[in-house]
């Protein structure tokens, strides 16, 4: 992880520094501290910025200036942030975001950021989400990668980013919180971009266990043995036609003194779908990008990431993670089209599609979940539905509920953080959709039906009991990018663990 610092005066060593510069009537201006710099440059930022046709210190905006007498440094940058009265915390974010791309296309491994105090913000909080962004962009995924390879001419390490600022104390308490929450996002990005044959539900549960204990978390895991004598039909259906055999995780983190109230003490659930690899089992998909189902155990790691940041930050609230783990491949002992299995639940259900097995395996860990740990709300994560690519696209996840209130918090917790997600429509026909001729349920509506994100919501909706407030967000477009964005290096995104902790935050610590 990017090291940071915080300090009031400009450390010795660093090889550039960074100044912030606002946009105000279309112009370029410098503000307090980055004026008396200038002026200890005789005024080389004015003049490099009059002489820029472009320039105009606009939001994201920079301009590389070097072998400036008087500096002290060998290089400038100029990094427009707008109006800054005018910018959110993830706007803050993104600047940091651009620092590390800009130093890294001039091959600058340190540098200092120069504060100022903007309209709206206090240089504390603007240097904590700026570290906060340039930590989340400088994240890489090459321990696969040869030494040779890893470590070419053109790969540019950012060694450390220092900020200058008043009150140094309360920059690091509010940076505090934040990093733990980066290292939530790390855990999640990991985990998504691993290949299948080093991460698969043995060594997933494994990994979960190994990351979340010291931190004390009480890591359960279940395996194929405990839940068949559990009941548990639906999950072990998924699994059994490969050699992996699966697990389920129970991760328990109780951030809540023993002297809280017992209604304060009920957990929130999170669940999320762990198929390490989806080959679509016996309905098996085309192989053109078959290779991308290593992530589709996506919202498991959403969870077990959201878990890390919750406990690293010490947040004052009882949180249970629930992930389900199988691998869907095909063989003589998978499941068929047309094979009945028994939940945990009691219910028979239909398998008339292999490929739609998120479904499935969410089935008896949320019913499970309810059973034992008796939680307030219950929001489930999973890169369920190709059909919420079809209506969203990569900009915004699925949210569907039973409940009014929850979506509508989700919903502005994931703008908060640039998670974006959307509240869908559920309703009686599509759950009619999915009754089986032979059995309870069937896992897919009918040909004719269309609406398969809202009819697989329709069937986590059966396993959920009456007067439990339930969310499924549907993340199938939001768990991987093949482009990079502000803060989120193209790959796994870690999508979901900072909406999450956000929501907790705001609606469930402390209450």
């Amino acid at each position: 992880m990017l090291k940071t610092g915080f300090y009031t005066t400009k450390p010795a060593n660093n090889s550039a520094l960074v100044v912030l510069i606002a946009n105000k009537a279309g112009k370029a201006v410098i503000e307090s501290n980055a004026s008396d710099f200038d002026k200890k440059v005789k005024m080389a930022l004015s003049s490099a910025i009059k002489a820029s046709a472009n320039f105009t210190g606009k939001a994201r905006q920079s301009l590389i200036l070097t072998g400036i007498a008087g500096a002290e440094v060998d290089h400038i940058v100029l990094l427009g942030v707008g109006n800054a009265k005018e910018c959110s915390l993830t706007d803050i974010e993104a600047f940091g975001s651009v620092v590390v791309r800009t130093l890294k296309m001039h091959k600058i491994s340190q540098a200092s950021i120069l504060l100022d105090s903007f309209d709206g913000h206090s240089n504390q909080s603007f240097a904590a989400h700026m570290a906060y962004g340039a930590v989340l962009e400088d994240y890489s995924f090459d321990q696969y990668k040869t030494k040779s390879k890893s470590k070419g001419k053109d790969k540019v390490e950012i060694k450390k980013l220092d900020f200058i600022l008043s009150e140094v104390a309360e920059a690091k308490k509010l940076f505090t919180p934040l990093q733990k929450i980066a290292e939530g996002v790390f855990l999640t990005r990991d985990l998504v971009t691993e290949p299948a044959n080093v991460l698969y539900p043995e060594s997933f549960a494994a990994r979960a266990k190994k990351e979340l204990t010291p931190m004390g978390v009480k890591v359960q895991i279940l395996t194929d043995k405990h839940m068949e004598k559990l009941g548990m039909g639906s999950l072990l259906s998924v699994g059994q036609g490969s050699a992996r055999p699966s697990r389920m995780v129970i991760m328990q983190y109780d951030g809540l003194p023993k002297t809280a109230s017992a209604k304060q003490k009920q957990p929130i659930a999170f669940v999320g779908k762990g198929v390490t690899f989806d080959t679509g089992g016996i309905s098996l998909k085309p192989a053109a990008g078959m290779d991308k189902m290593k992530w589709d155990m996506g919202g498991a790691g959403t969870v077990t990431g959201l878990i890390k940041a919750l406990a690293g930050r010490k947040a004052k609230v009882n949180v249970i993670g629930v992930i389900a783990l199988a691998e869907n491949m095909p063989s003589s002992t998978a499941t068929r089209p047309g094979d009945v299995v028994t939940s945990m639940s009691g219910q028979t259900i239909e398998v008339l599609n292999t490929d739609a097995e998120g479904r499935l395996v969410l089935a008896d860990a949320l019913w499970h979940t309810q059973e034992k740990f008796k939680p307030k709300v219950v929001i489930d994560l999973a890169t369920l539905t190709g059909a919420i690519i079809v209506a969203l696209g990569h900009e915004y996840a699925g949210i569907f509920s039973n409940d009014e209130e929850l979506p509508k918090q989700i919903a502005e917790a994931g703008e908060a953080v640039d998670e974006k997600a959307w509240h869908m429509p559920m309703c009686k026909a599509w759950d009619k959709a999915i009754d089986s001729p032979i059995a309870d349920i069937q896992n897919i509506g009918g040909a004719s039906t269309g609406a398969g994100s809202a009819t697989a919501a329709a069937f986590l909706q059966r396993f959920i009991k009456k007067g439990t407030a339930w969310a499924h967000i549907d993340i199938a477009g939001m768990a991987w990018a093949d482009k990079d964005r502000p803060t989120v290096p193209k790959g796994g995104t870690g999508y979901g663990v900072r909406l999450l902790d956000t929501l907790v935050k705001t609606h469930y610590e402390g209450k």
